[in-house]
């Protein structure tokens, strides 16, 4: 149902972010550099980001990118589910939950966080659906701030 991804992988990731990042389920894109900067990263550790590939009968159908930091506030490991996307005509079908009980199964995972546009109503319930609950305030950021 879904796997790690590998070297092999490149151009497939590629296609996803680019799909993701055209989607509804995102405000505006973001550069191709971004996504070869970010499957670098994961071809180099899977220390904080970790990426996997759905597939369907041996074939893909989508992706979910998640990075991992430490939280005081949860007490251990904060995963951040940071993109999530099955292509269309495989939704509907339990991956997405699968996917997430999966992650709550792992051990030393104390919080799971997912982004969601707030129009996305269907998301929305979804996560819900599967136990997450908005927080209570807004997240701020400067971009930018890369070493140049």
């Amino acid at each position: 149902m879904f796997r790690e991804i590998t070297s092999d992988d490149r151009e497939l990731y590629y296609h996803y972010a680019d799909v993701f990042y055209h989607s509804d389920a995102v405000e505006s894109p973001v550069p191709r550099e971004n996504y070869e900067v970010t499957f670098n990263e994961l071809m180099r550790s899977s220390d904080y980001l970790k990426c996997y590939i759905f597939e369907q009968e041996g074939k893909p159908c989508g992706f979910a990118l998640l990075s991992k930091t430490f939280s005081q506030e949860a007490g251990g490991v904060s995963v951040t589910i940071e993109e999530i996307y099955i292509d269309e005509e495989y939704r509907g079908r339990g991956m997405a939950t699968q996917f997430f009980e999966y992650l709550k199964s792992k051990e030393g995972i104390a919080r799971l966080r997912i982004e969601v546009e707030s129009d996305n109503e269907g998301a929305k319930r979804l996560y819900e659906r599967m136990g997450f609950e908005l927080l209570p305030y807004l997240q701020m950021v400067i971009d930018g701030w890369k070493s140049k």
